[in-house]
């Protein structure tokens, strides 16, 4: 992004669309306050000792057992690695697998870009694949493979969020997973697959297909999850699962002595046995932001703007009318207090996409509304032929 868009001094209290994080109101404060006492007490003198590499088993265990419910397949406690939020299992599989600067990584065109970050500060050469509205084309994918293959380079892996895809919010079909898994079992590549957002799915759409991991039964693929959806980014906890012998792979590489046996004891005392409870309280509160974002990008946008009705996580993907300038729409969205996620950002080669992010977990219903009276404005202010 260039200076220009950040030439002007931001609004003060602007408001937050831009970082994708949980409803404040739906965070259990009370509840986490009982939860600690309990949890401190029972772990006592054991605070004294490093929580291993695995991290705390009572989190573990509720973890297994929700992908287990979730996904319809066993989950052996032993498979769960947490980490300190899921942007330590992204990076720590990043650096384990890099051979060299350079390496390729594939992904989605475009994808989560505090991922893109991380494996570009990492030196990978990212490779975007394009995508539709059931997320990454395999045909396309099948192409850069073989490509790739002909050049004589073999990407690293494959990072890819089939579920509640960030920033457009599609979710892959179970057909498409499995040519997926086909693909990159053909041409002997890893998949690493980011979950994160499974859980925070609307009642008024279907339930998405099992994960990779779970139809390739584990075989070739790392999968990365969060509590950061569905409880709050600040506990920071996430994990990672993987069969041996590539899970001791990652494991041999962490070098934090593993996640926090304070925030992990508590967490699994808050969750076990309300874990369905917290992630229908976290969905409800989120249930009305989001309606609330559809009409008033009706009633103001429509016409004008694209976006298409998620079934879960948190924001959508706005798409701009092309002859927009982005940068300009930025700063000036920026210096009358609406802050969102830029496309260009969410780019795998930084293109400067004719799309937005608006995230909607943060802001109040009436902010909601405010912000896209804000975003039209400025639009209108620009492109004033099109309204």
């Amino acid at each position: 992004m260039t200076n220009a868009a950040h030439s002007s001094s931001p609004a003060a209290n602007p408001i937050p669309m831009r970082v994708g994080m949980t409803a404040p109101e739906a965070f259990p404060a009370a509840e986490m306050a009982e939860a600690a006492g309990r949890a401190i007490l029972d772990i006592g003198k054991n605070f004294a000792f490093y929580p291993g590499d695995l991290g705390h088993p009572g989190l573990r265990e509720v973890l297994a057992r929700r992908e287990a419910d979730r996904e319809g397949v066993d989950v052996d406690p032993d498979e769960v690695a947490l980490t300190n939020g899921s942007m330590q299992a992204v990076t720590l599989v990043g650096r384990v697998l890099m051979e060299q600067p350079g390496d390729i990584v594939i992904t989605e065109e475009t994808t989560y870009s505090g991922t893109l970050g991380a494996y570009r500060g990492l030196g990978y050469r990212l490779v975007g694949v394009p995508t539709d509205e059931q997320g990454m084309d395999i045909g396309e994918l099948r192409r850069t493979l073989g490509s790739l293959a002909a050049d004589g380079r073999k990407p690293r892996f494959i990072y890819t969020l089939p579920t509640y895809h960030n920033p457009t919010g599609a979710v892959m079909p179970r057909e498409r997973r499995l040519e997926m898994i086909e693909a990159a079992r053909e041409f002997e590549v890893l998949l690493v697959e980011d979950n994160c957002y499974a859980d925070v799915h609307y009642d008024d759409a279907p339930q998405p297909p099992q994960s990779l991991y779970s139809l390739a039964a584990g075989e070739g693929v790392v999968y990365i999850g969060s509590l950061s959806k569905i409880l709050g980014a600040g506990v920071r906890i996430g994990y990672f699962l993987a069969r041996q012998p590539l899970q001791q792979r990652f494991l041999d590489r962490r070098f934090d002595a593993g996640q926090s046996t304070l925030s992990s004891s508590i967490v699994a005392e808050l969750l076990r046995g309300r874990l369905p409870a917290q992630i229908e309280r976290n969905n409800a509160a989120l249930l009305p932001k989001r309606d609330a974002l559809l009409a008033a990008l009706q009633g103001e946008l429509g016409g004008i703007c694209t976006w298409r009705k998620p079934a879960g996580a948190m924001f959508l993907w706005v798409g701009l009318p092309d002859e927009v300038d982005r940068e300009a729409l930025f700063a000036l969205s920026e210096r009358r207090g609406l802050d969102y996620g830029h496309g260009a950002a969410y780019h795998a080669s930084g293109d400067d996409v004719p799309f937005l992010r608006l995230a909607y977990a943060c802001p109040s219903v009436d902010r909601i509304r405010d912000g896209v009276a804000l975003l039209a404005g400025c639009l209108r202010e620009l492109a004033p032929h099109r309204f």
